[in-house]
């Protein structure tokens, strides 16, 4: 009778791991001759089926020598509560839960959206999530998979046995669930996938897993991401002002694995960064920290741009409780927390999302527009409802369960090109001909309105290349929807300026004048990241011309310069100290430099407390923060004379208040030099880079300033001033508050 109740093909299917159905199979089935329970237990010598409502024990046979079991009770005809009694051939016993009597935990409306596409917060459904059923706890993993023959769940749980645990389909959405009790929090898992390409069985980390093992393991880590208490209410309660346009944004970029490093060569925990970086950015007066891609990746050398954990932050560092209480910590300082986000490519890595299913799930099945040939990566394929829907979600959830403050949007042109780095013949045009990747645009586009949408005050910024128009422009202004572009045309140029001797800077000046001609374009914001001192750049300092006081002095004249300049801030870490070497994600930056000394002066700790005065004059000076995207909030005052290398400009309010910058870019002194002011008053310095503390020569103005009424540079009064050696000056109307 027994063998009779089951199909031997089924059987086969199920020991041979390629049944694609085993909720029909496997567990309680009521049947017109009593109730089968089925069972595939390869590690079992006997199984017996405990009723949990009567003390009852029935015996299973063993209809299979790989160890599936089945129990007939033909008196039966429902369901009934029960456990297995397990004997293994060593003699041990043990109680053992049936998976598969449990339902499925899936809402149809949430199939429904995710199927469509249009789900925001998938992160909520899929992945692994500690849930209670029928009074047990268990997890429940999900997982979109929706060309596979048979999606397992394996880990340390079932001798990672794909086997053991397969997955309950649902045709409609694609989507793979199996809730299995008794596991919790630190579980280690993956999905066993088997294809229907030529028998290919892969192994994959959960593309919505929440925790990673550290590299070089690879699986995923089941984790209640909701337990942690915030204590950051007044920071979201202030942060439409923090993050405002019309706010001072000066960004300290920070790649945590070589910020500091303990013992010569350890990384520092989100504990250890909460305790040490936090605190150092707020003495050094940054108001936000924007980190490398922390989402989980396989390779330190890839500096978290090559992301196969996208909703994991990296083990490397602790668990995602302490990288919360890392932003916590932030928040609770007073600073925001910008996160570097790569929704352009992602690695080949077998664990990873390429080839998910024994499909091109993720990426382009056609190589000219699924890899990327400078990366060696994959390409998104953003004409995939299910692909954005994964992206946008992404993005909420660290928006939502981190409390991340702005989101930066990393290789933008690579999305928006399809001919981006690639000969003819290497790409595909679009529908229309065109060389635009329309499918990107319209994802970046819906990505910056959910954003927008659903946390208003959060920023999203662009690492945008080209001349694309319209980056920071409204969605509904056919824009893209950014807040901030990073301006690197402004930043090429000024980098090639100043790396010339100053001796033929007379000739290059229109480098720098140049800016203003597109600066309010776009809403800006100037970077010198980390990929300006790697692969063999040089260091900022490095980059300066000239003696060692003269490096010092032009990299302090450049960073007065990016301060006074229209557009928000960015600095990469080790640029505040003047780094000799080159960064190195391997190593530490050189904070022993702090404690050398040139002709008794410490160059580095005097640039490093003129940065942090320039975050102060930033922060304390509300011309140069509030009108950074108008005319308004500019006037230039001296651009025209080149031969002597001299840059004149003023930032101020709507209101009227002022702050005038003067840059020397040339080591003469230049005694009693004239700018015009358009305003009477009697003008003081308030910061000058070549004052002695900060490692400069000391030629400062220390005495206060009278305009005259002598007309100069198109302005109705004048003031004479000493200019320092490659220097900046700022100066402020101590008398008017009008311009």
């Amino acid at each position: 009778m027994d063998n009779q109740l089951t199909s031997p093909e089924e059987v086969a299917a199920v020991v041979g791991g390629y049944h694609d159905n085993p909720f029909d199979f496997l567990g309680p089935h009521v049947t017109q001759s009593g109730l089968v329970i089925r069972a595939f237990l390869p590690f079992a010598a006997t199984v017996a089926v405990v009723r949990d409502d009567e003390p009852m024990k029935i015996p299973m046979v063993q209809m299979d020598a790989s160890g599936f079991f089945q129990a007939h009770l033909p008196q039966c005809h429902e369901r009934i509560p029960y456990h297995y009694e397990i004997t293994t051939d060593d003699g041990a016993t043990f109680s053992y839960e049936d998976v598969y009597t449990y339902p499925s935990l899936l809402s149809e409306f949430d199939t429904y959206l995710m199927a469509e596409g249009t789900h925001l917060h998938i992160y909520e459904q899929l992945g692994a999530h500690i849930r209670e059923v029928n009074g047990r706890l268990g997890v429940l993993f999900t997982v979109w998979a929706p060309s596979a023959l048979r999606v397992s769940v394996i880990g340390d749980f079932n001798q990672w046995d794909g086997r053991r645990h397969p997955m309950r389909f649902h045709r409609g959405s694609g989507i793979w669930e199996l809730f299995i009790p008794g596991l919790g929090e630190g579980a280690r898992y993956k999905y066993e996938i088997k294809t229907r390409y030529k028998e290919y069985l892969v192994a994959k980390a959960d593309p919505v897993g929440f925790f990673s093992e550290m590299r070089p393991h690879t699986a995923s880590v089941v984790w209640d991401i909701n337990k942690y208490t915030w204590h950051d209410a007044d920071w979201l309660a202030q942060r439409p002002e923090q993050n405002g346009l019309n706010a001072p944004i000066s960004v300290y970029e920070v790649h945590l694995g070589s910020w500091r490093l303990k013992n010569g060569w350890e990384w520092l925990t989100y504990t250890e960064l909460a305790q040490e970086l936090v605190p150092y950015v707020k003495e050094m007066g940054y108001t936000h920290i924007e980190l490398l891609p922390i989402a989980e990746h396989p390779l330190d050398g890839s500096w978290g741009y090559q992301v196969t954990g996208y909703f994991a932050p990296t083990s490397r560092f602790g668990t995602p409780d302490e990288f919360m209480a890392f932003i916590d910590a932030c928040h609770q300082a007073g600073i925001g927390v910008i996160l570097d986000w790569v929704p352009a490519h992602f690695p080949t890595d077998e664990h990873g999302l390429g080839f998910f299913d024994g499909t091109h799930l993720y990426e382009h099945e056609d190589p000219r527009l699924g890899t990327h040939p400078d990366w060696g990566t994959l390409i998104f394929n953003y004409g995939r409802y299910e692909v954005r829907q994964f992206l946008i979600s992404n993005a909420l959830f660290w928006l939502e369960k981190y409390h991340i403050d702005g989101l930066r949007v990393d290789a933008v042109a690579s999305m928006l090109y399809l001919d981006f780095s690639r000969e003819t013949g290497e790409w595909l045009p679009n529908r229309y001909g065109g060389r635009e990747n329309i499918e990107a645009i319209e994802f970046i586009r819906a990505f910056n309105n959910r954003v927008h949408e659903t946390f208003p005050d959060v920023l999203t910024i662009a690492e945008e290349s080209t001349s694309w128009g319209g980056v920071t422009r409204p969605t509904q202004e056919n824009g893209l929807g950014f807040d901030l572009k990073w301006n690197m045309g402004w930043m090429h140029d000024t980098l090639k300026y100043m790396s010339a001797d100053p001796l033929y800077r007379a000739y290059h000046q229109g480098e720098l004048t140049f800016s203003l001609l597109y600066a309010f374009s776009e809403k800006f914001l100037l970077p010198f990241s980390h990929d300006e001192v790697v692969h063999l750049k040089k260091s900022m300092l490095d980059k300066m011309p000239g003696d060692l006081w003269q490096k010092f002095a032009n990299l302090r004249l450049l960073y007065g310069y990016q301060w006074g300049h229209p557009g928000k801030k960015l600095m990469f870490m080790g640029g505040e100290i003047g780094q000799w070497q080159e960064w190195s994600e391997a190593r530490s930056l050189d904070w022993d430099l702090l404690e050398l000394a040139y002709d008794k002066v410490n160059m580095h700790r005097g640039l490093q407390q003129y940065t942090r005065d320039l975050n102060q004059l930033y922060q304390a000076n509300p011309p140069l923060y509030e009108i950074d995207n108008s005319w308004e909030g500019f006037t230039w005052l001296d651009f025209r004379n080149y031969q002597q290398s001299i840059l004149a400009f003023a930032r101020h309010t709507s209101s009227g208040e002022a702050i005038l910058a003067v840059c020397n870019f040339t080591p003469v002194v230049r005694y009693g030099y004239r700018i015009g002011v358009p305003q009477a008053g009697t003008y003081v310095e308030i910061l000058n880079s070549d004052a002695a503390i900060y490692g400069g020569s000391g030629v400062v103005n220390d005495q206060p300033m009278p305009s005259v009424p002598t007309p100069w540079q198109e302005q109705p009064h004048s003031i004479q001033l000493t200019l320092p050696p490659l220097g900046i000056t700022f100066l402020k109307n101590n008398t008017a508050a009008l311009f």
